[in-house]
């Protein structure tokens, strides 16, 4: 895992770390194309830092892989999915003015 950094994730990895981590992981479900998603990914590597030990964060491409996005139920990007014990507890499918607030409430009850 990097430090203090979003894992790039592929299907073939997704089980290993995202749905049997010890701690919780936060899933950004995002393709290339997508003008949210990339307004999102520096949220994200932020958080990755700041929570470094608390909080994996992951980022998956949906154009390169696709099995890991319908098993989450993911139906439109950006698409960020929280699991805790290998289960969704959440799902934020919009960036907003005040995202990166927004993430830190949804994702504090599950530290």
């Amino acid at each position: 895992m990097a430090e203090g950094k979003a894992i790039s994730l592929t299907d073939e990895d997704f089980e290993a770390e995202v749905l049997q981590s010890r701690i919780p992981v936060i899933v950004d479900f995002w393709a290339e194309w997508c003008g949210p998603c990339r307004m999102a990914g520096p949220v994200l590597d932020k958080i990755a830092e700041e929570y470094e030990g608390r909080l994996k964060v992951c980022k998956i491409n949906i154009d390169e892989y696709r099995d890991a996005a319908v098993k989450a139920g993911v139906t439109g990007i950006p698409t960020m999915n929280l699991y805790k014990d290998g289960r969704v507890v959440e799902q934020i499918t919009s960036i907003t003015a005040s995202f990166e607030t927004d993430l830190k409430e949804k994702i504090a009850p599950y530290l």
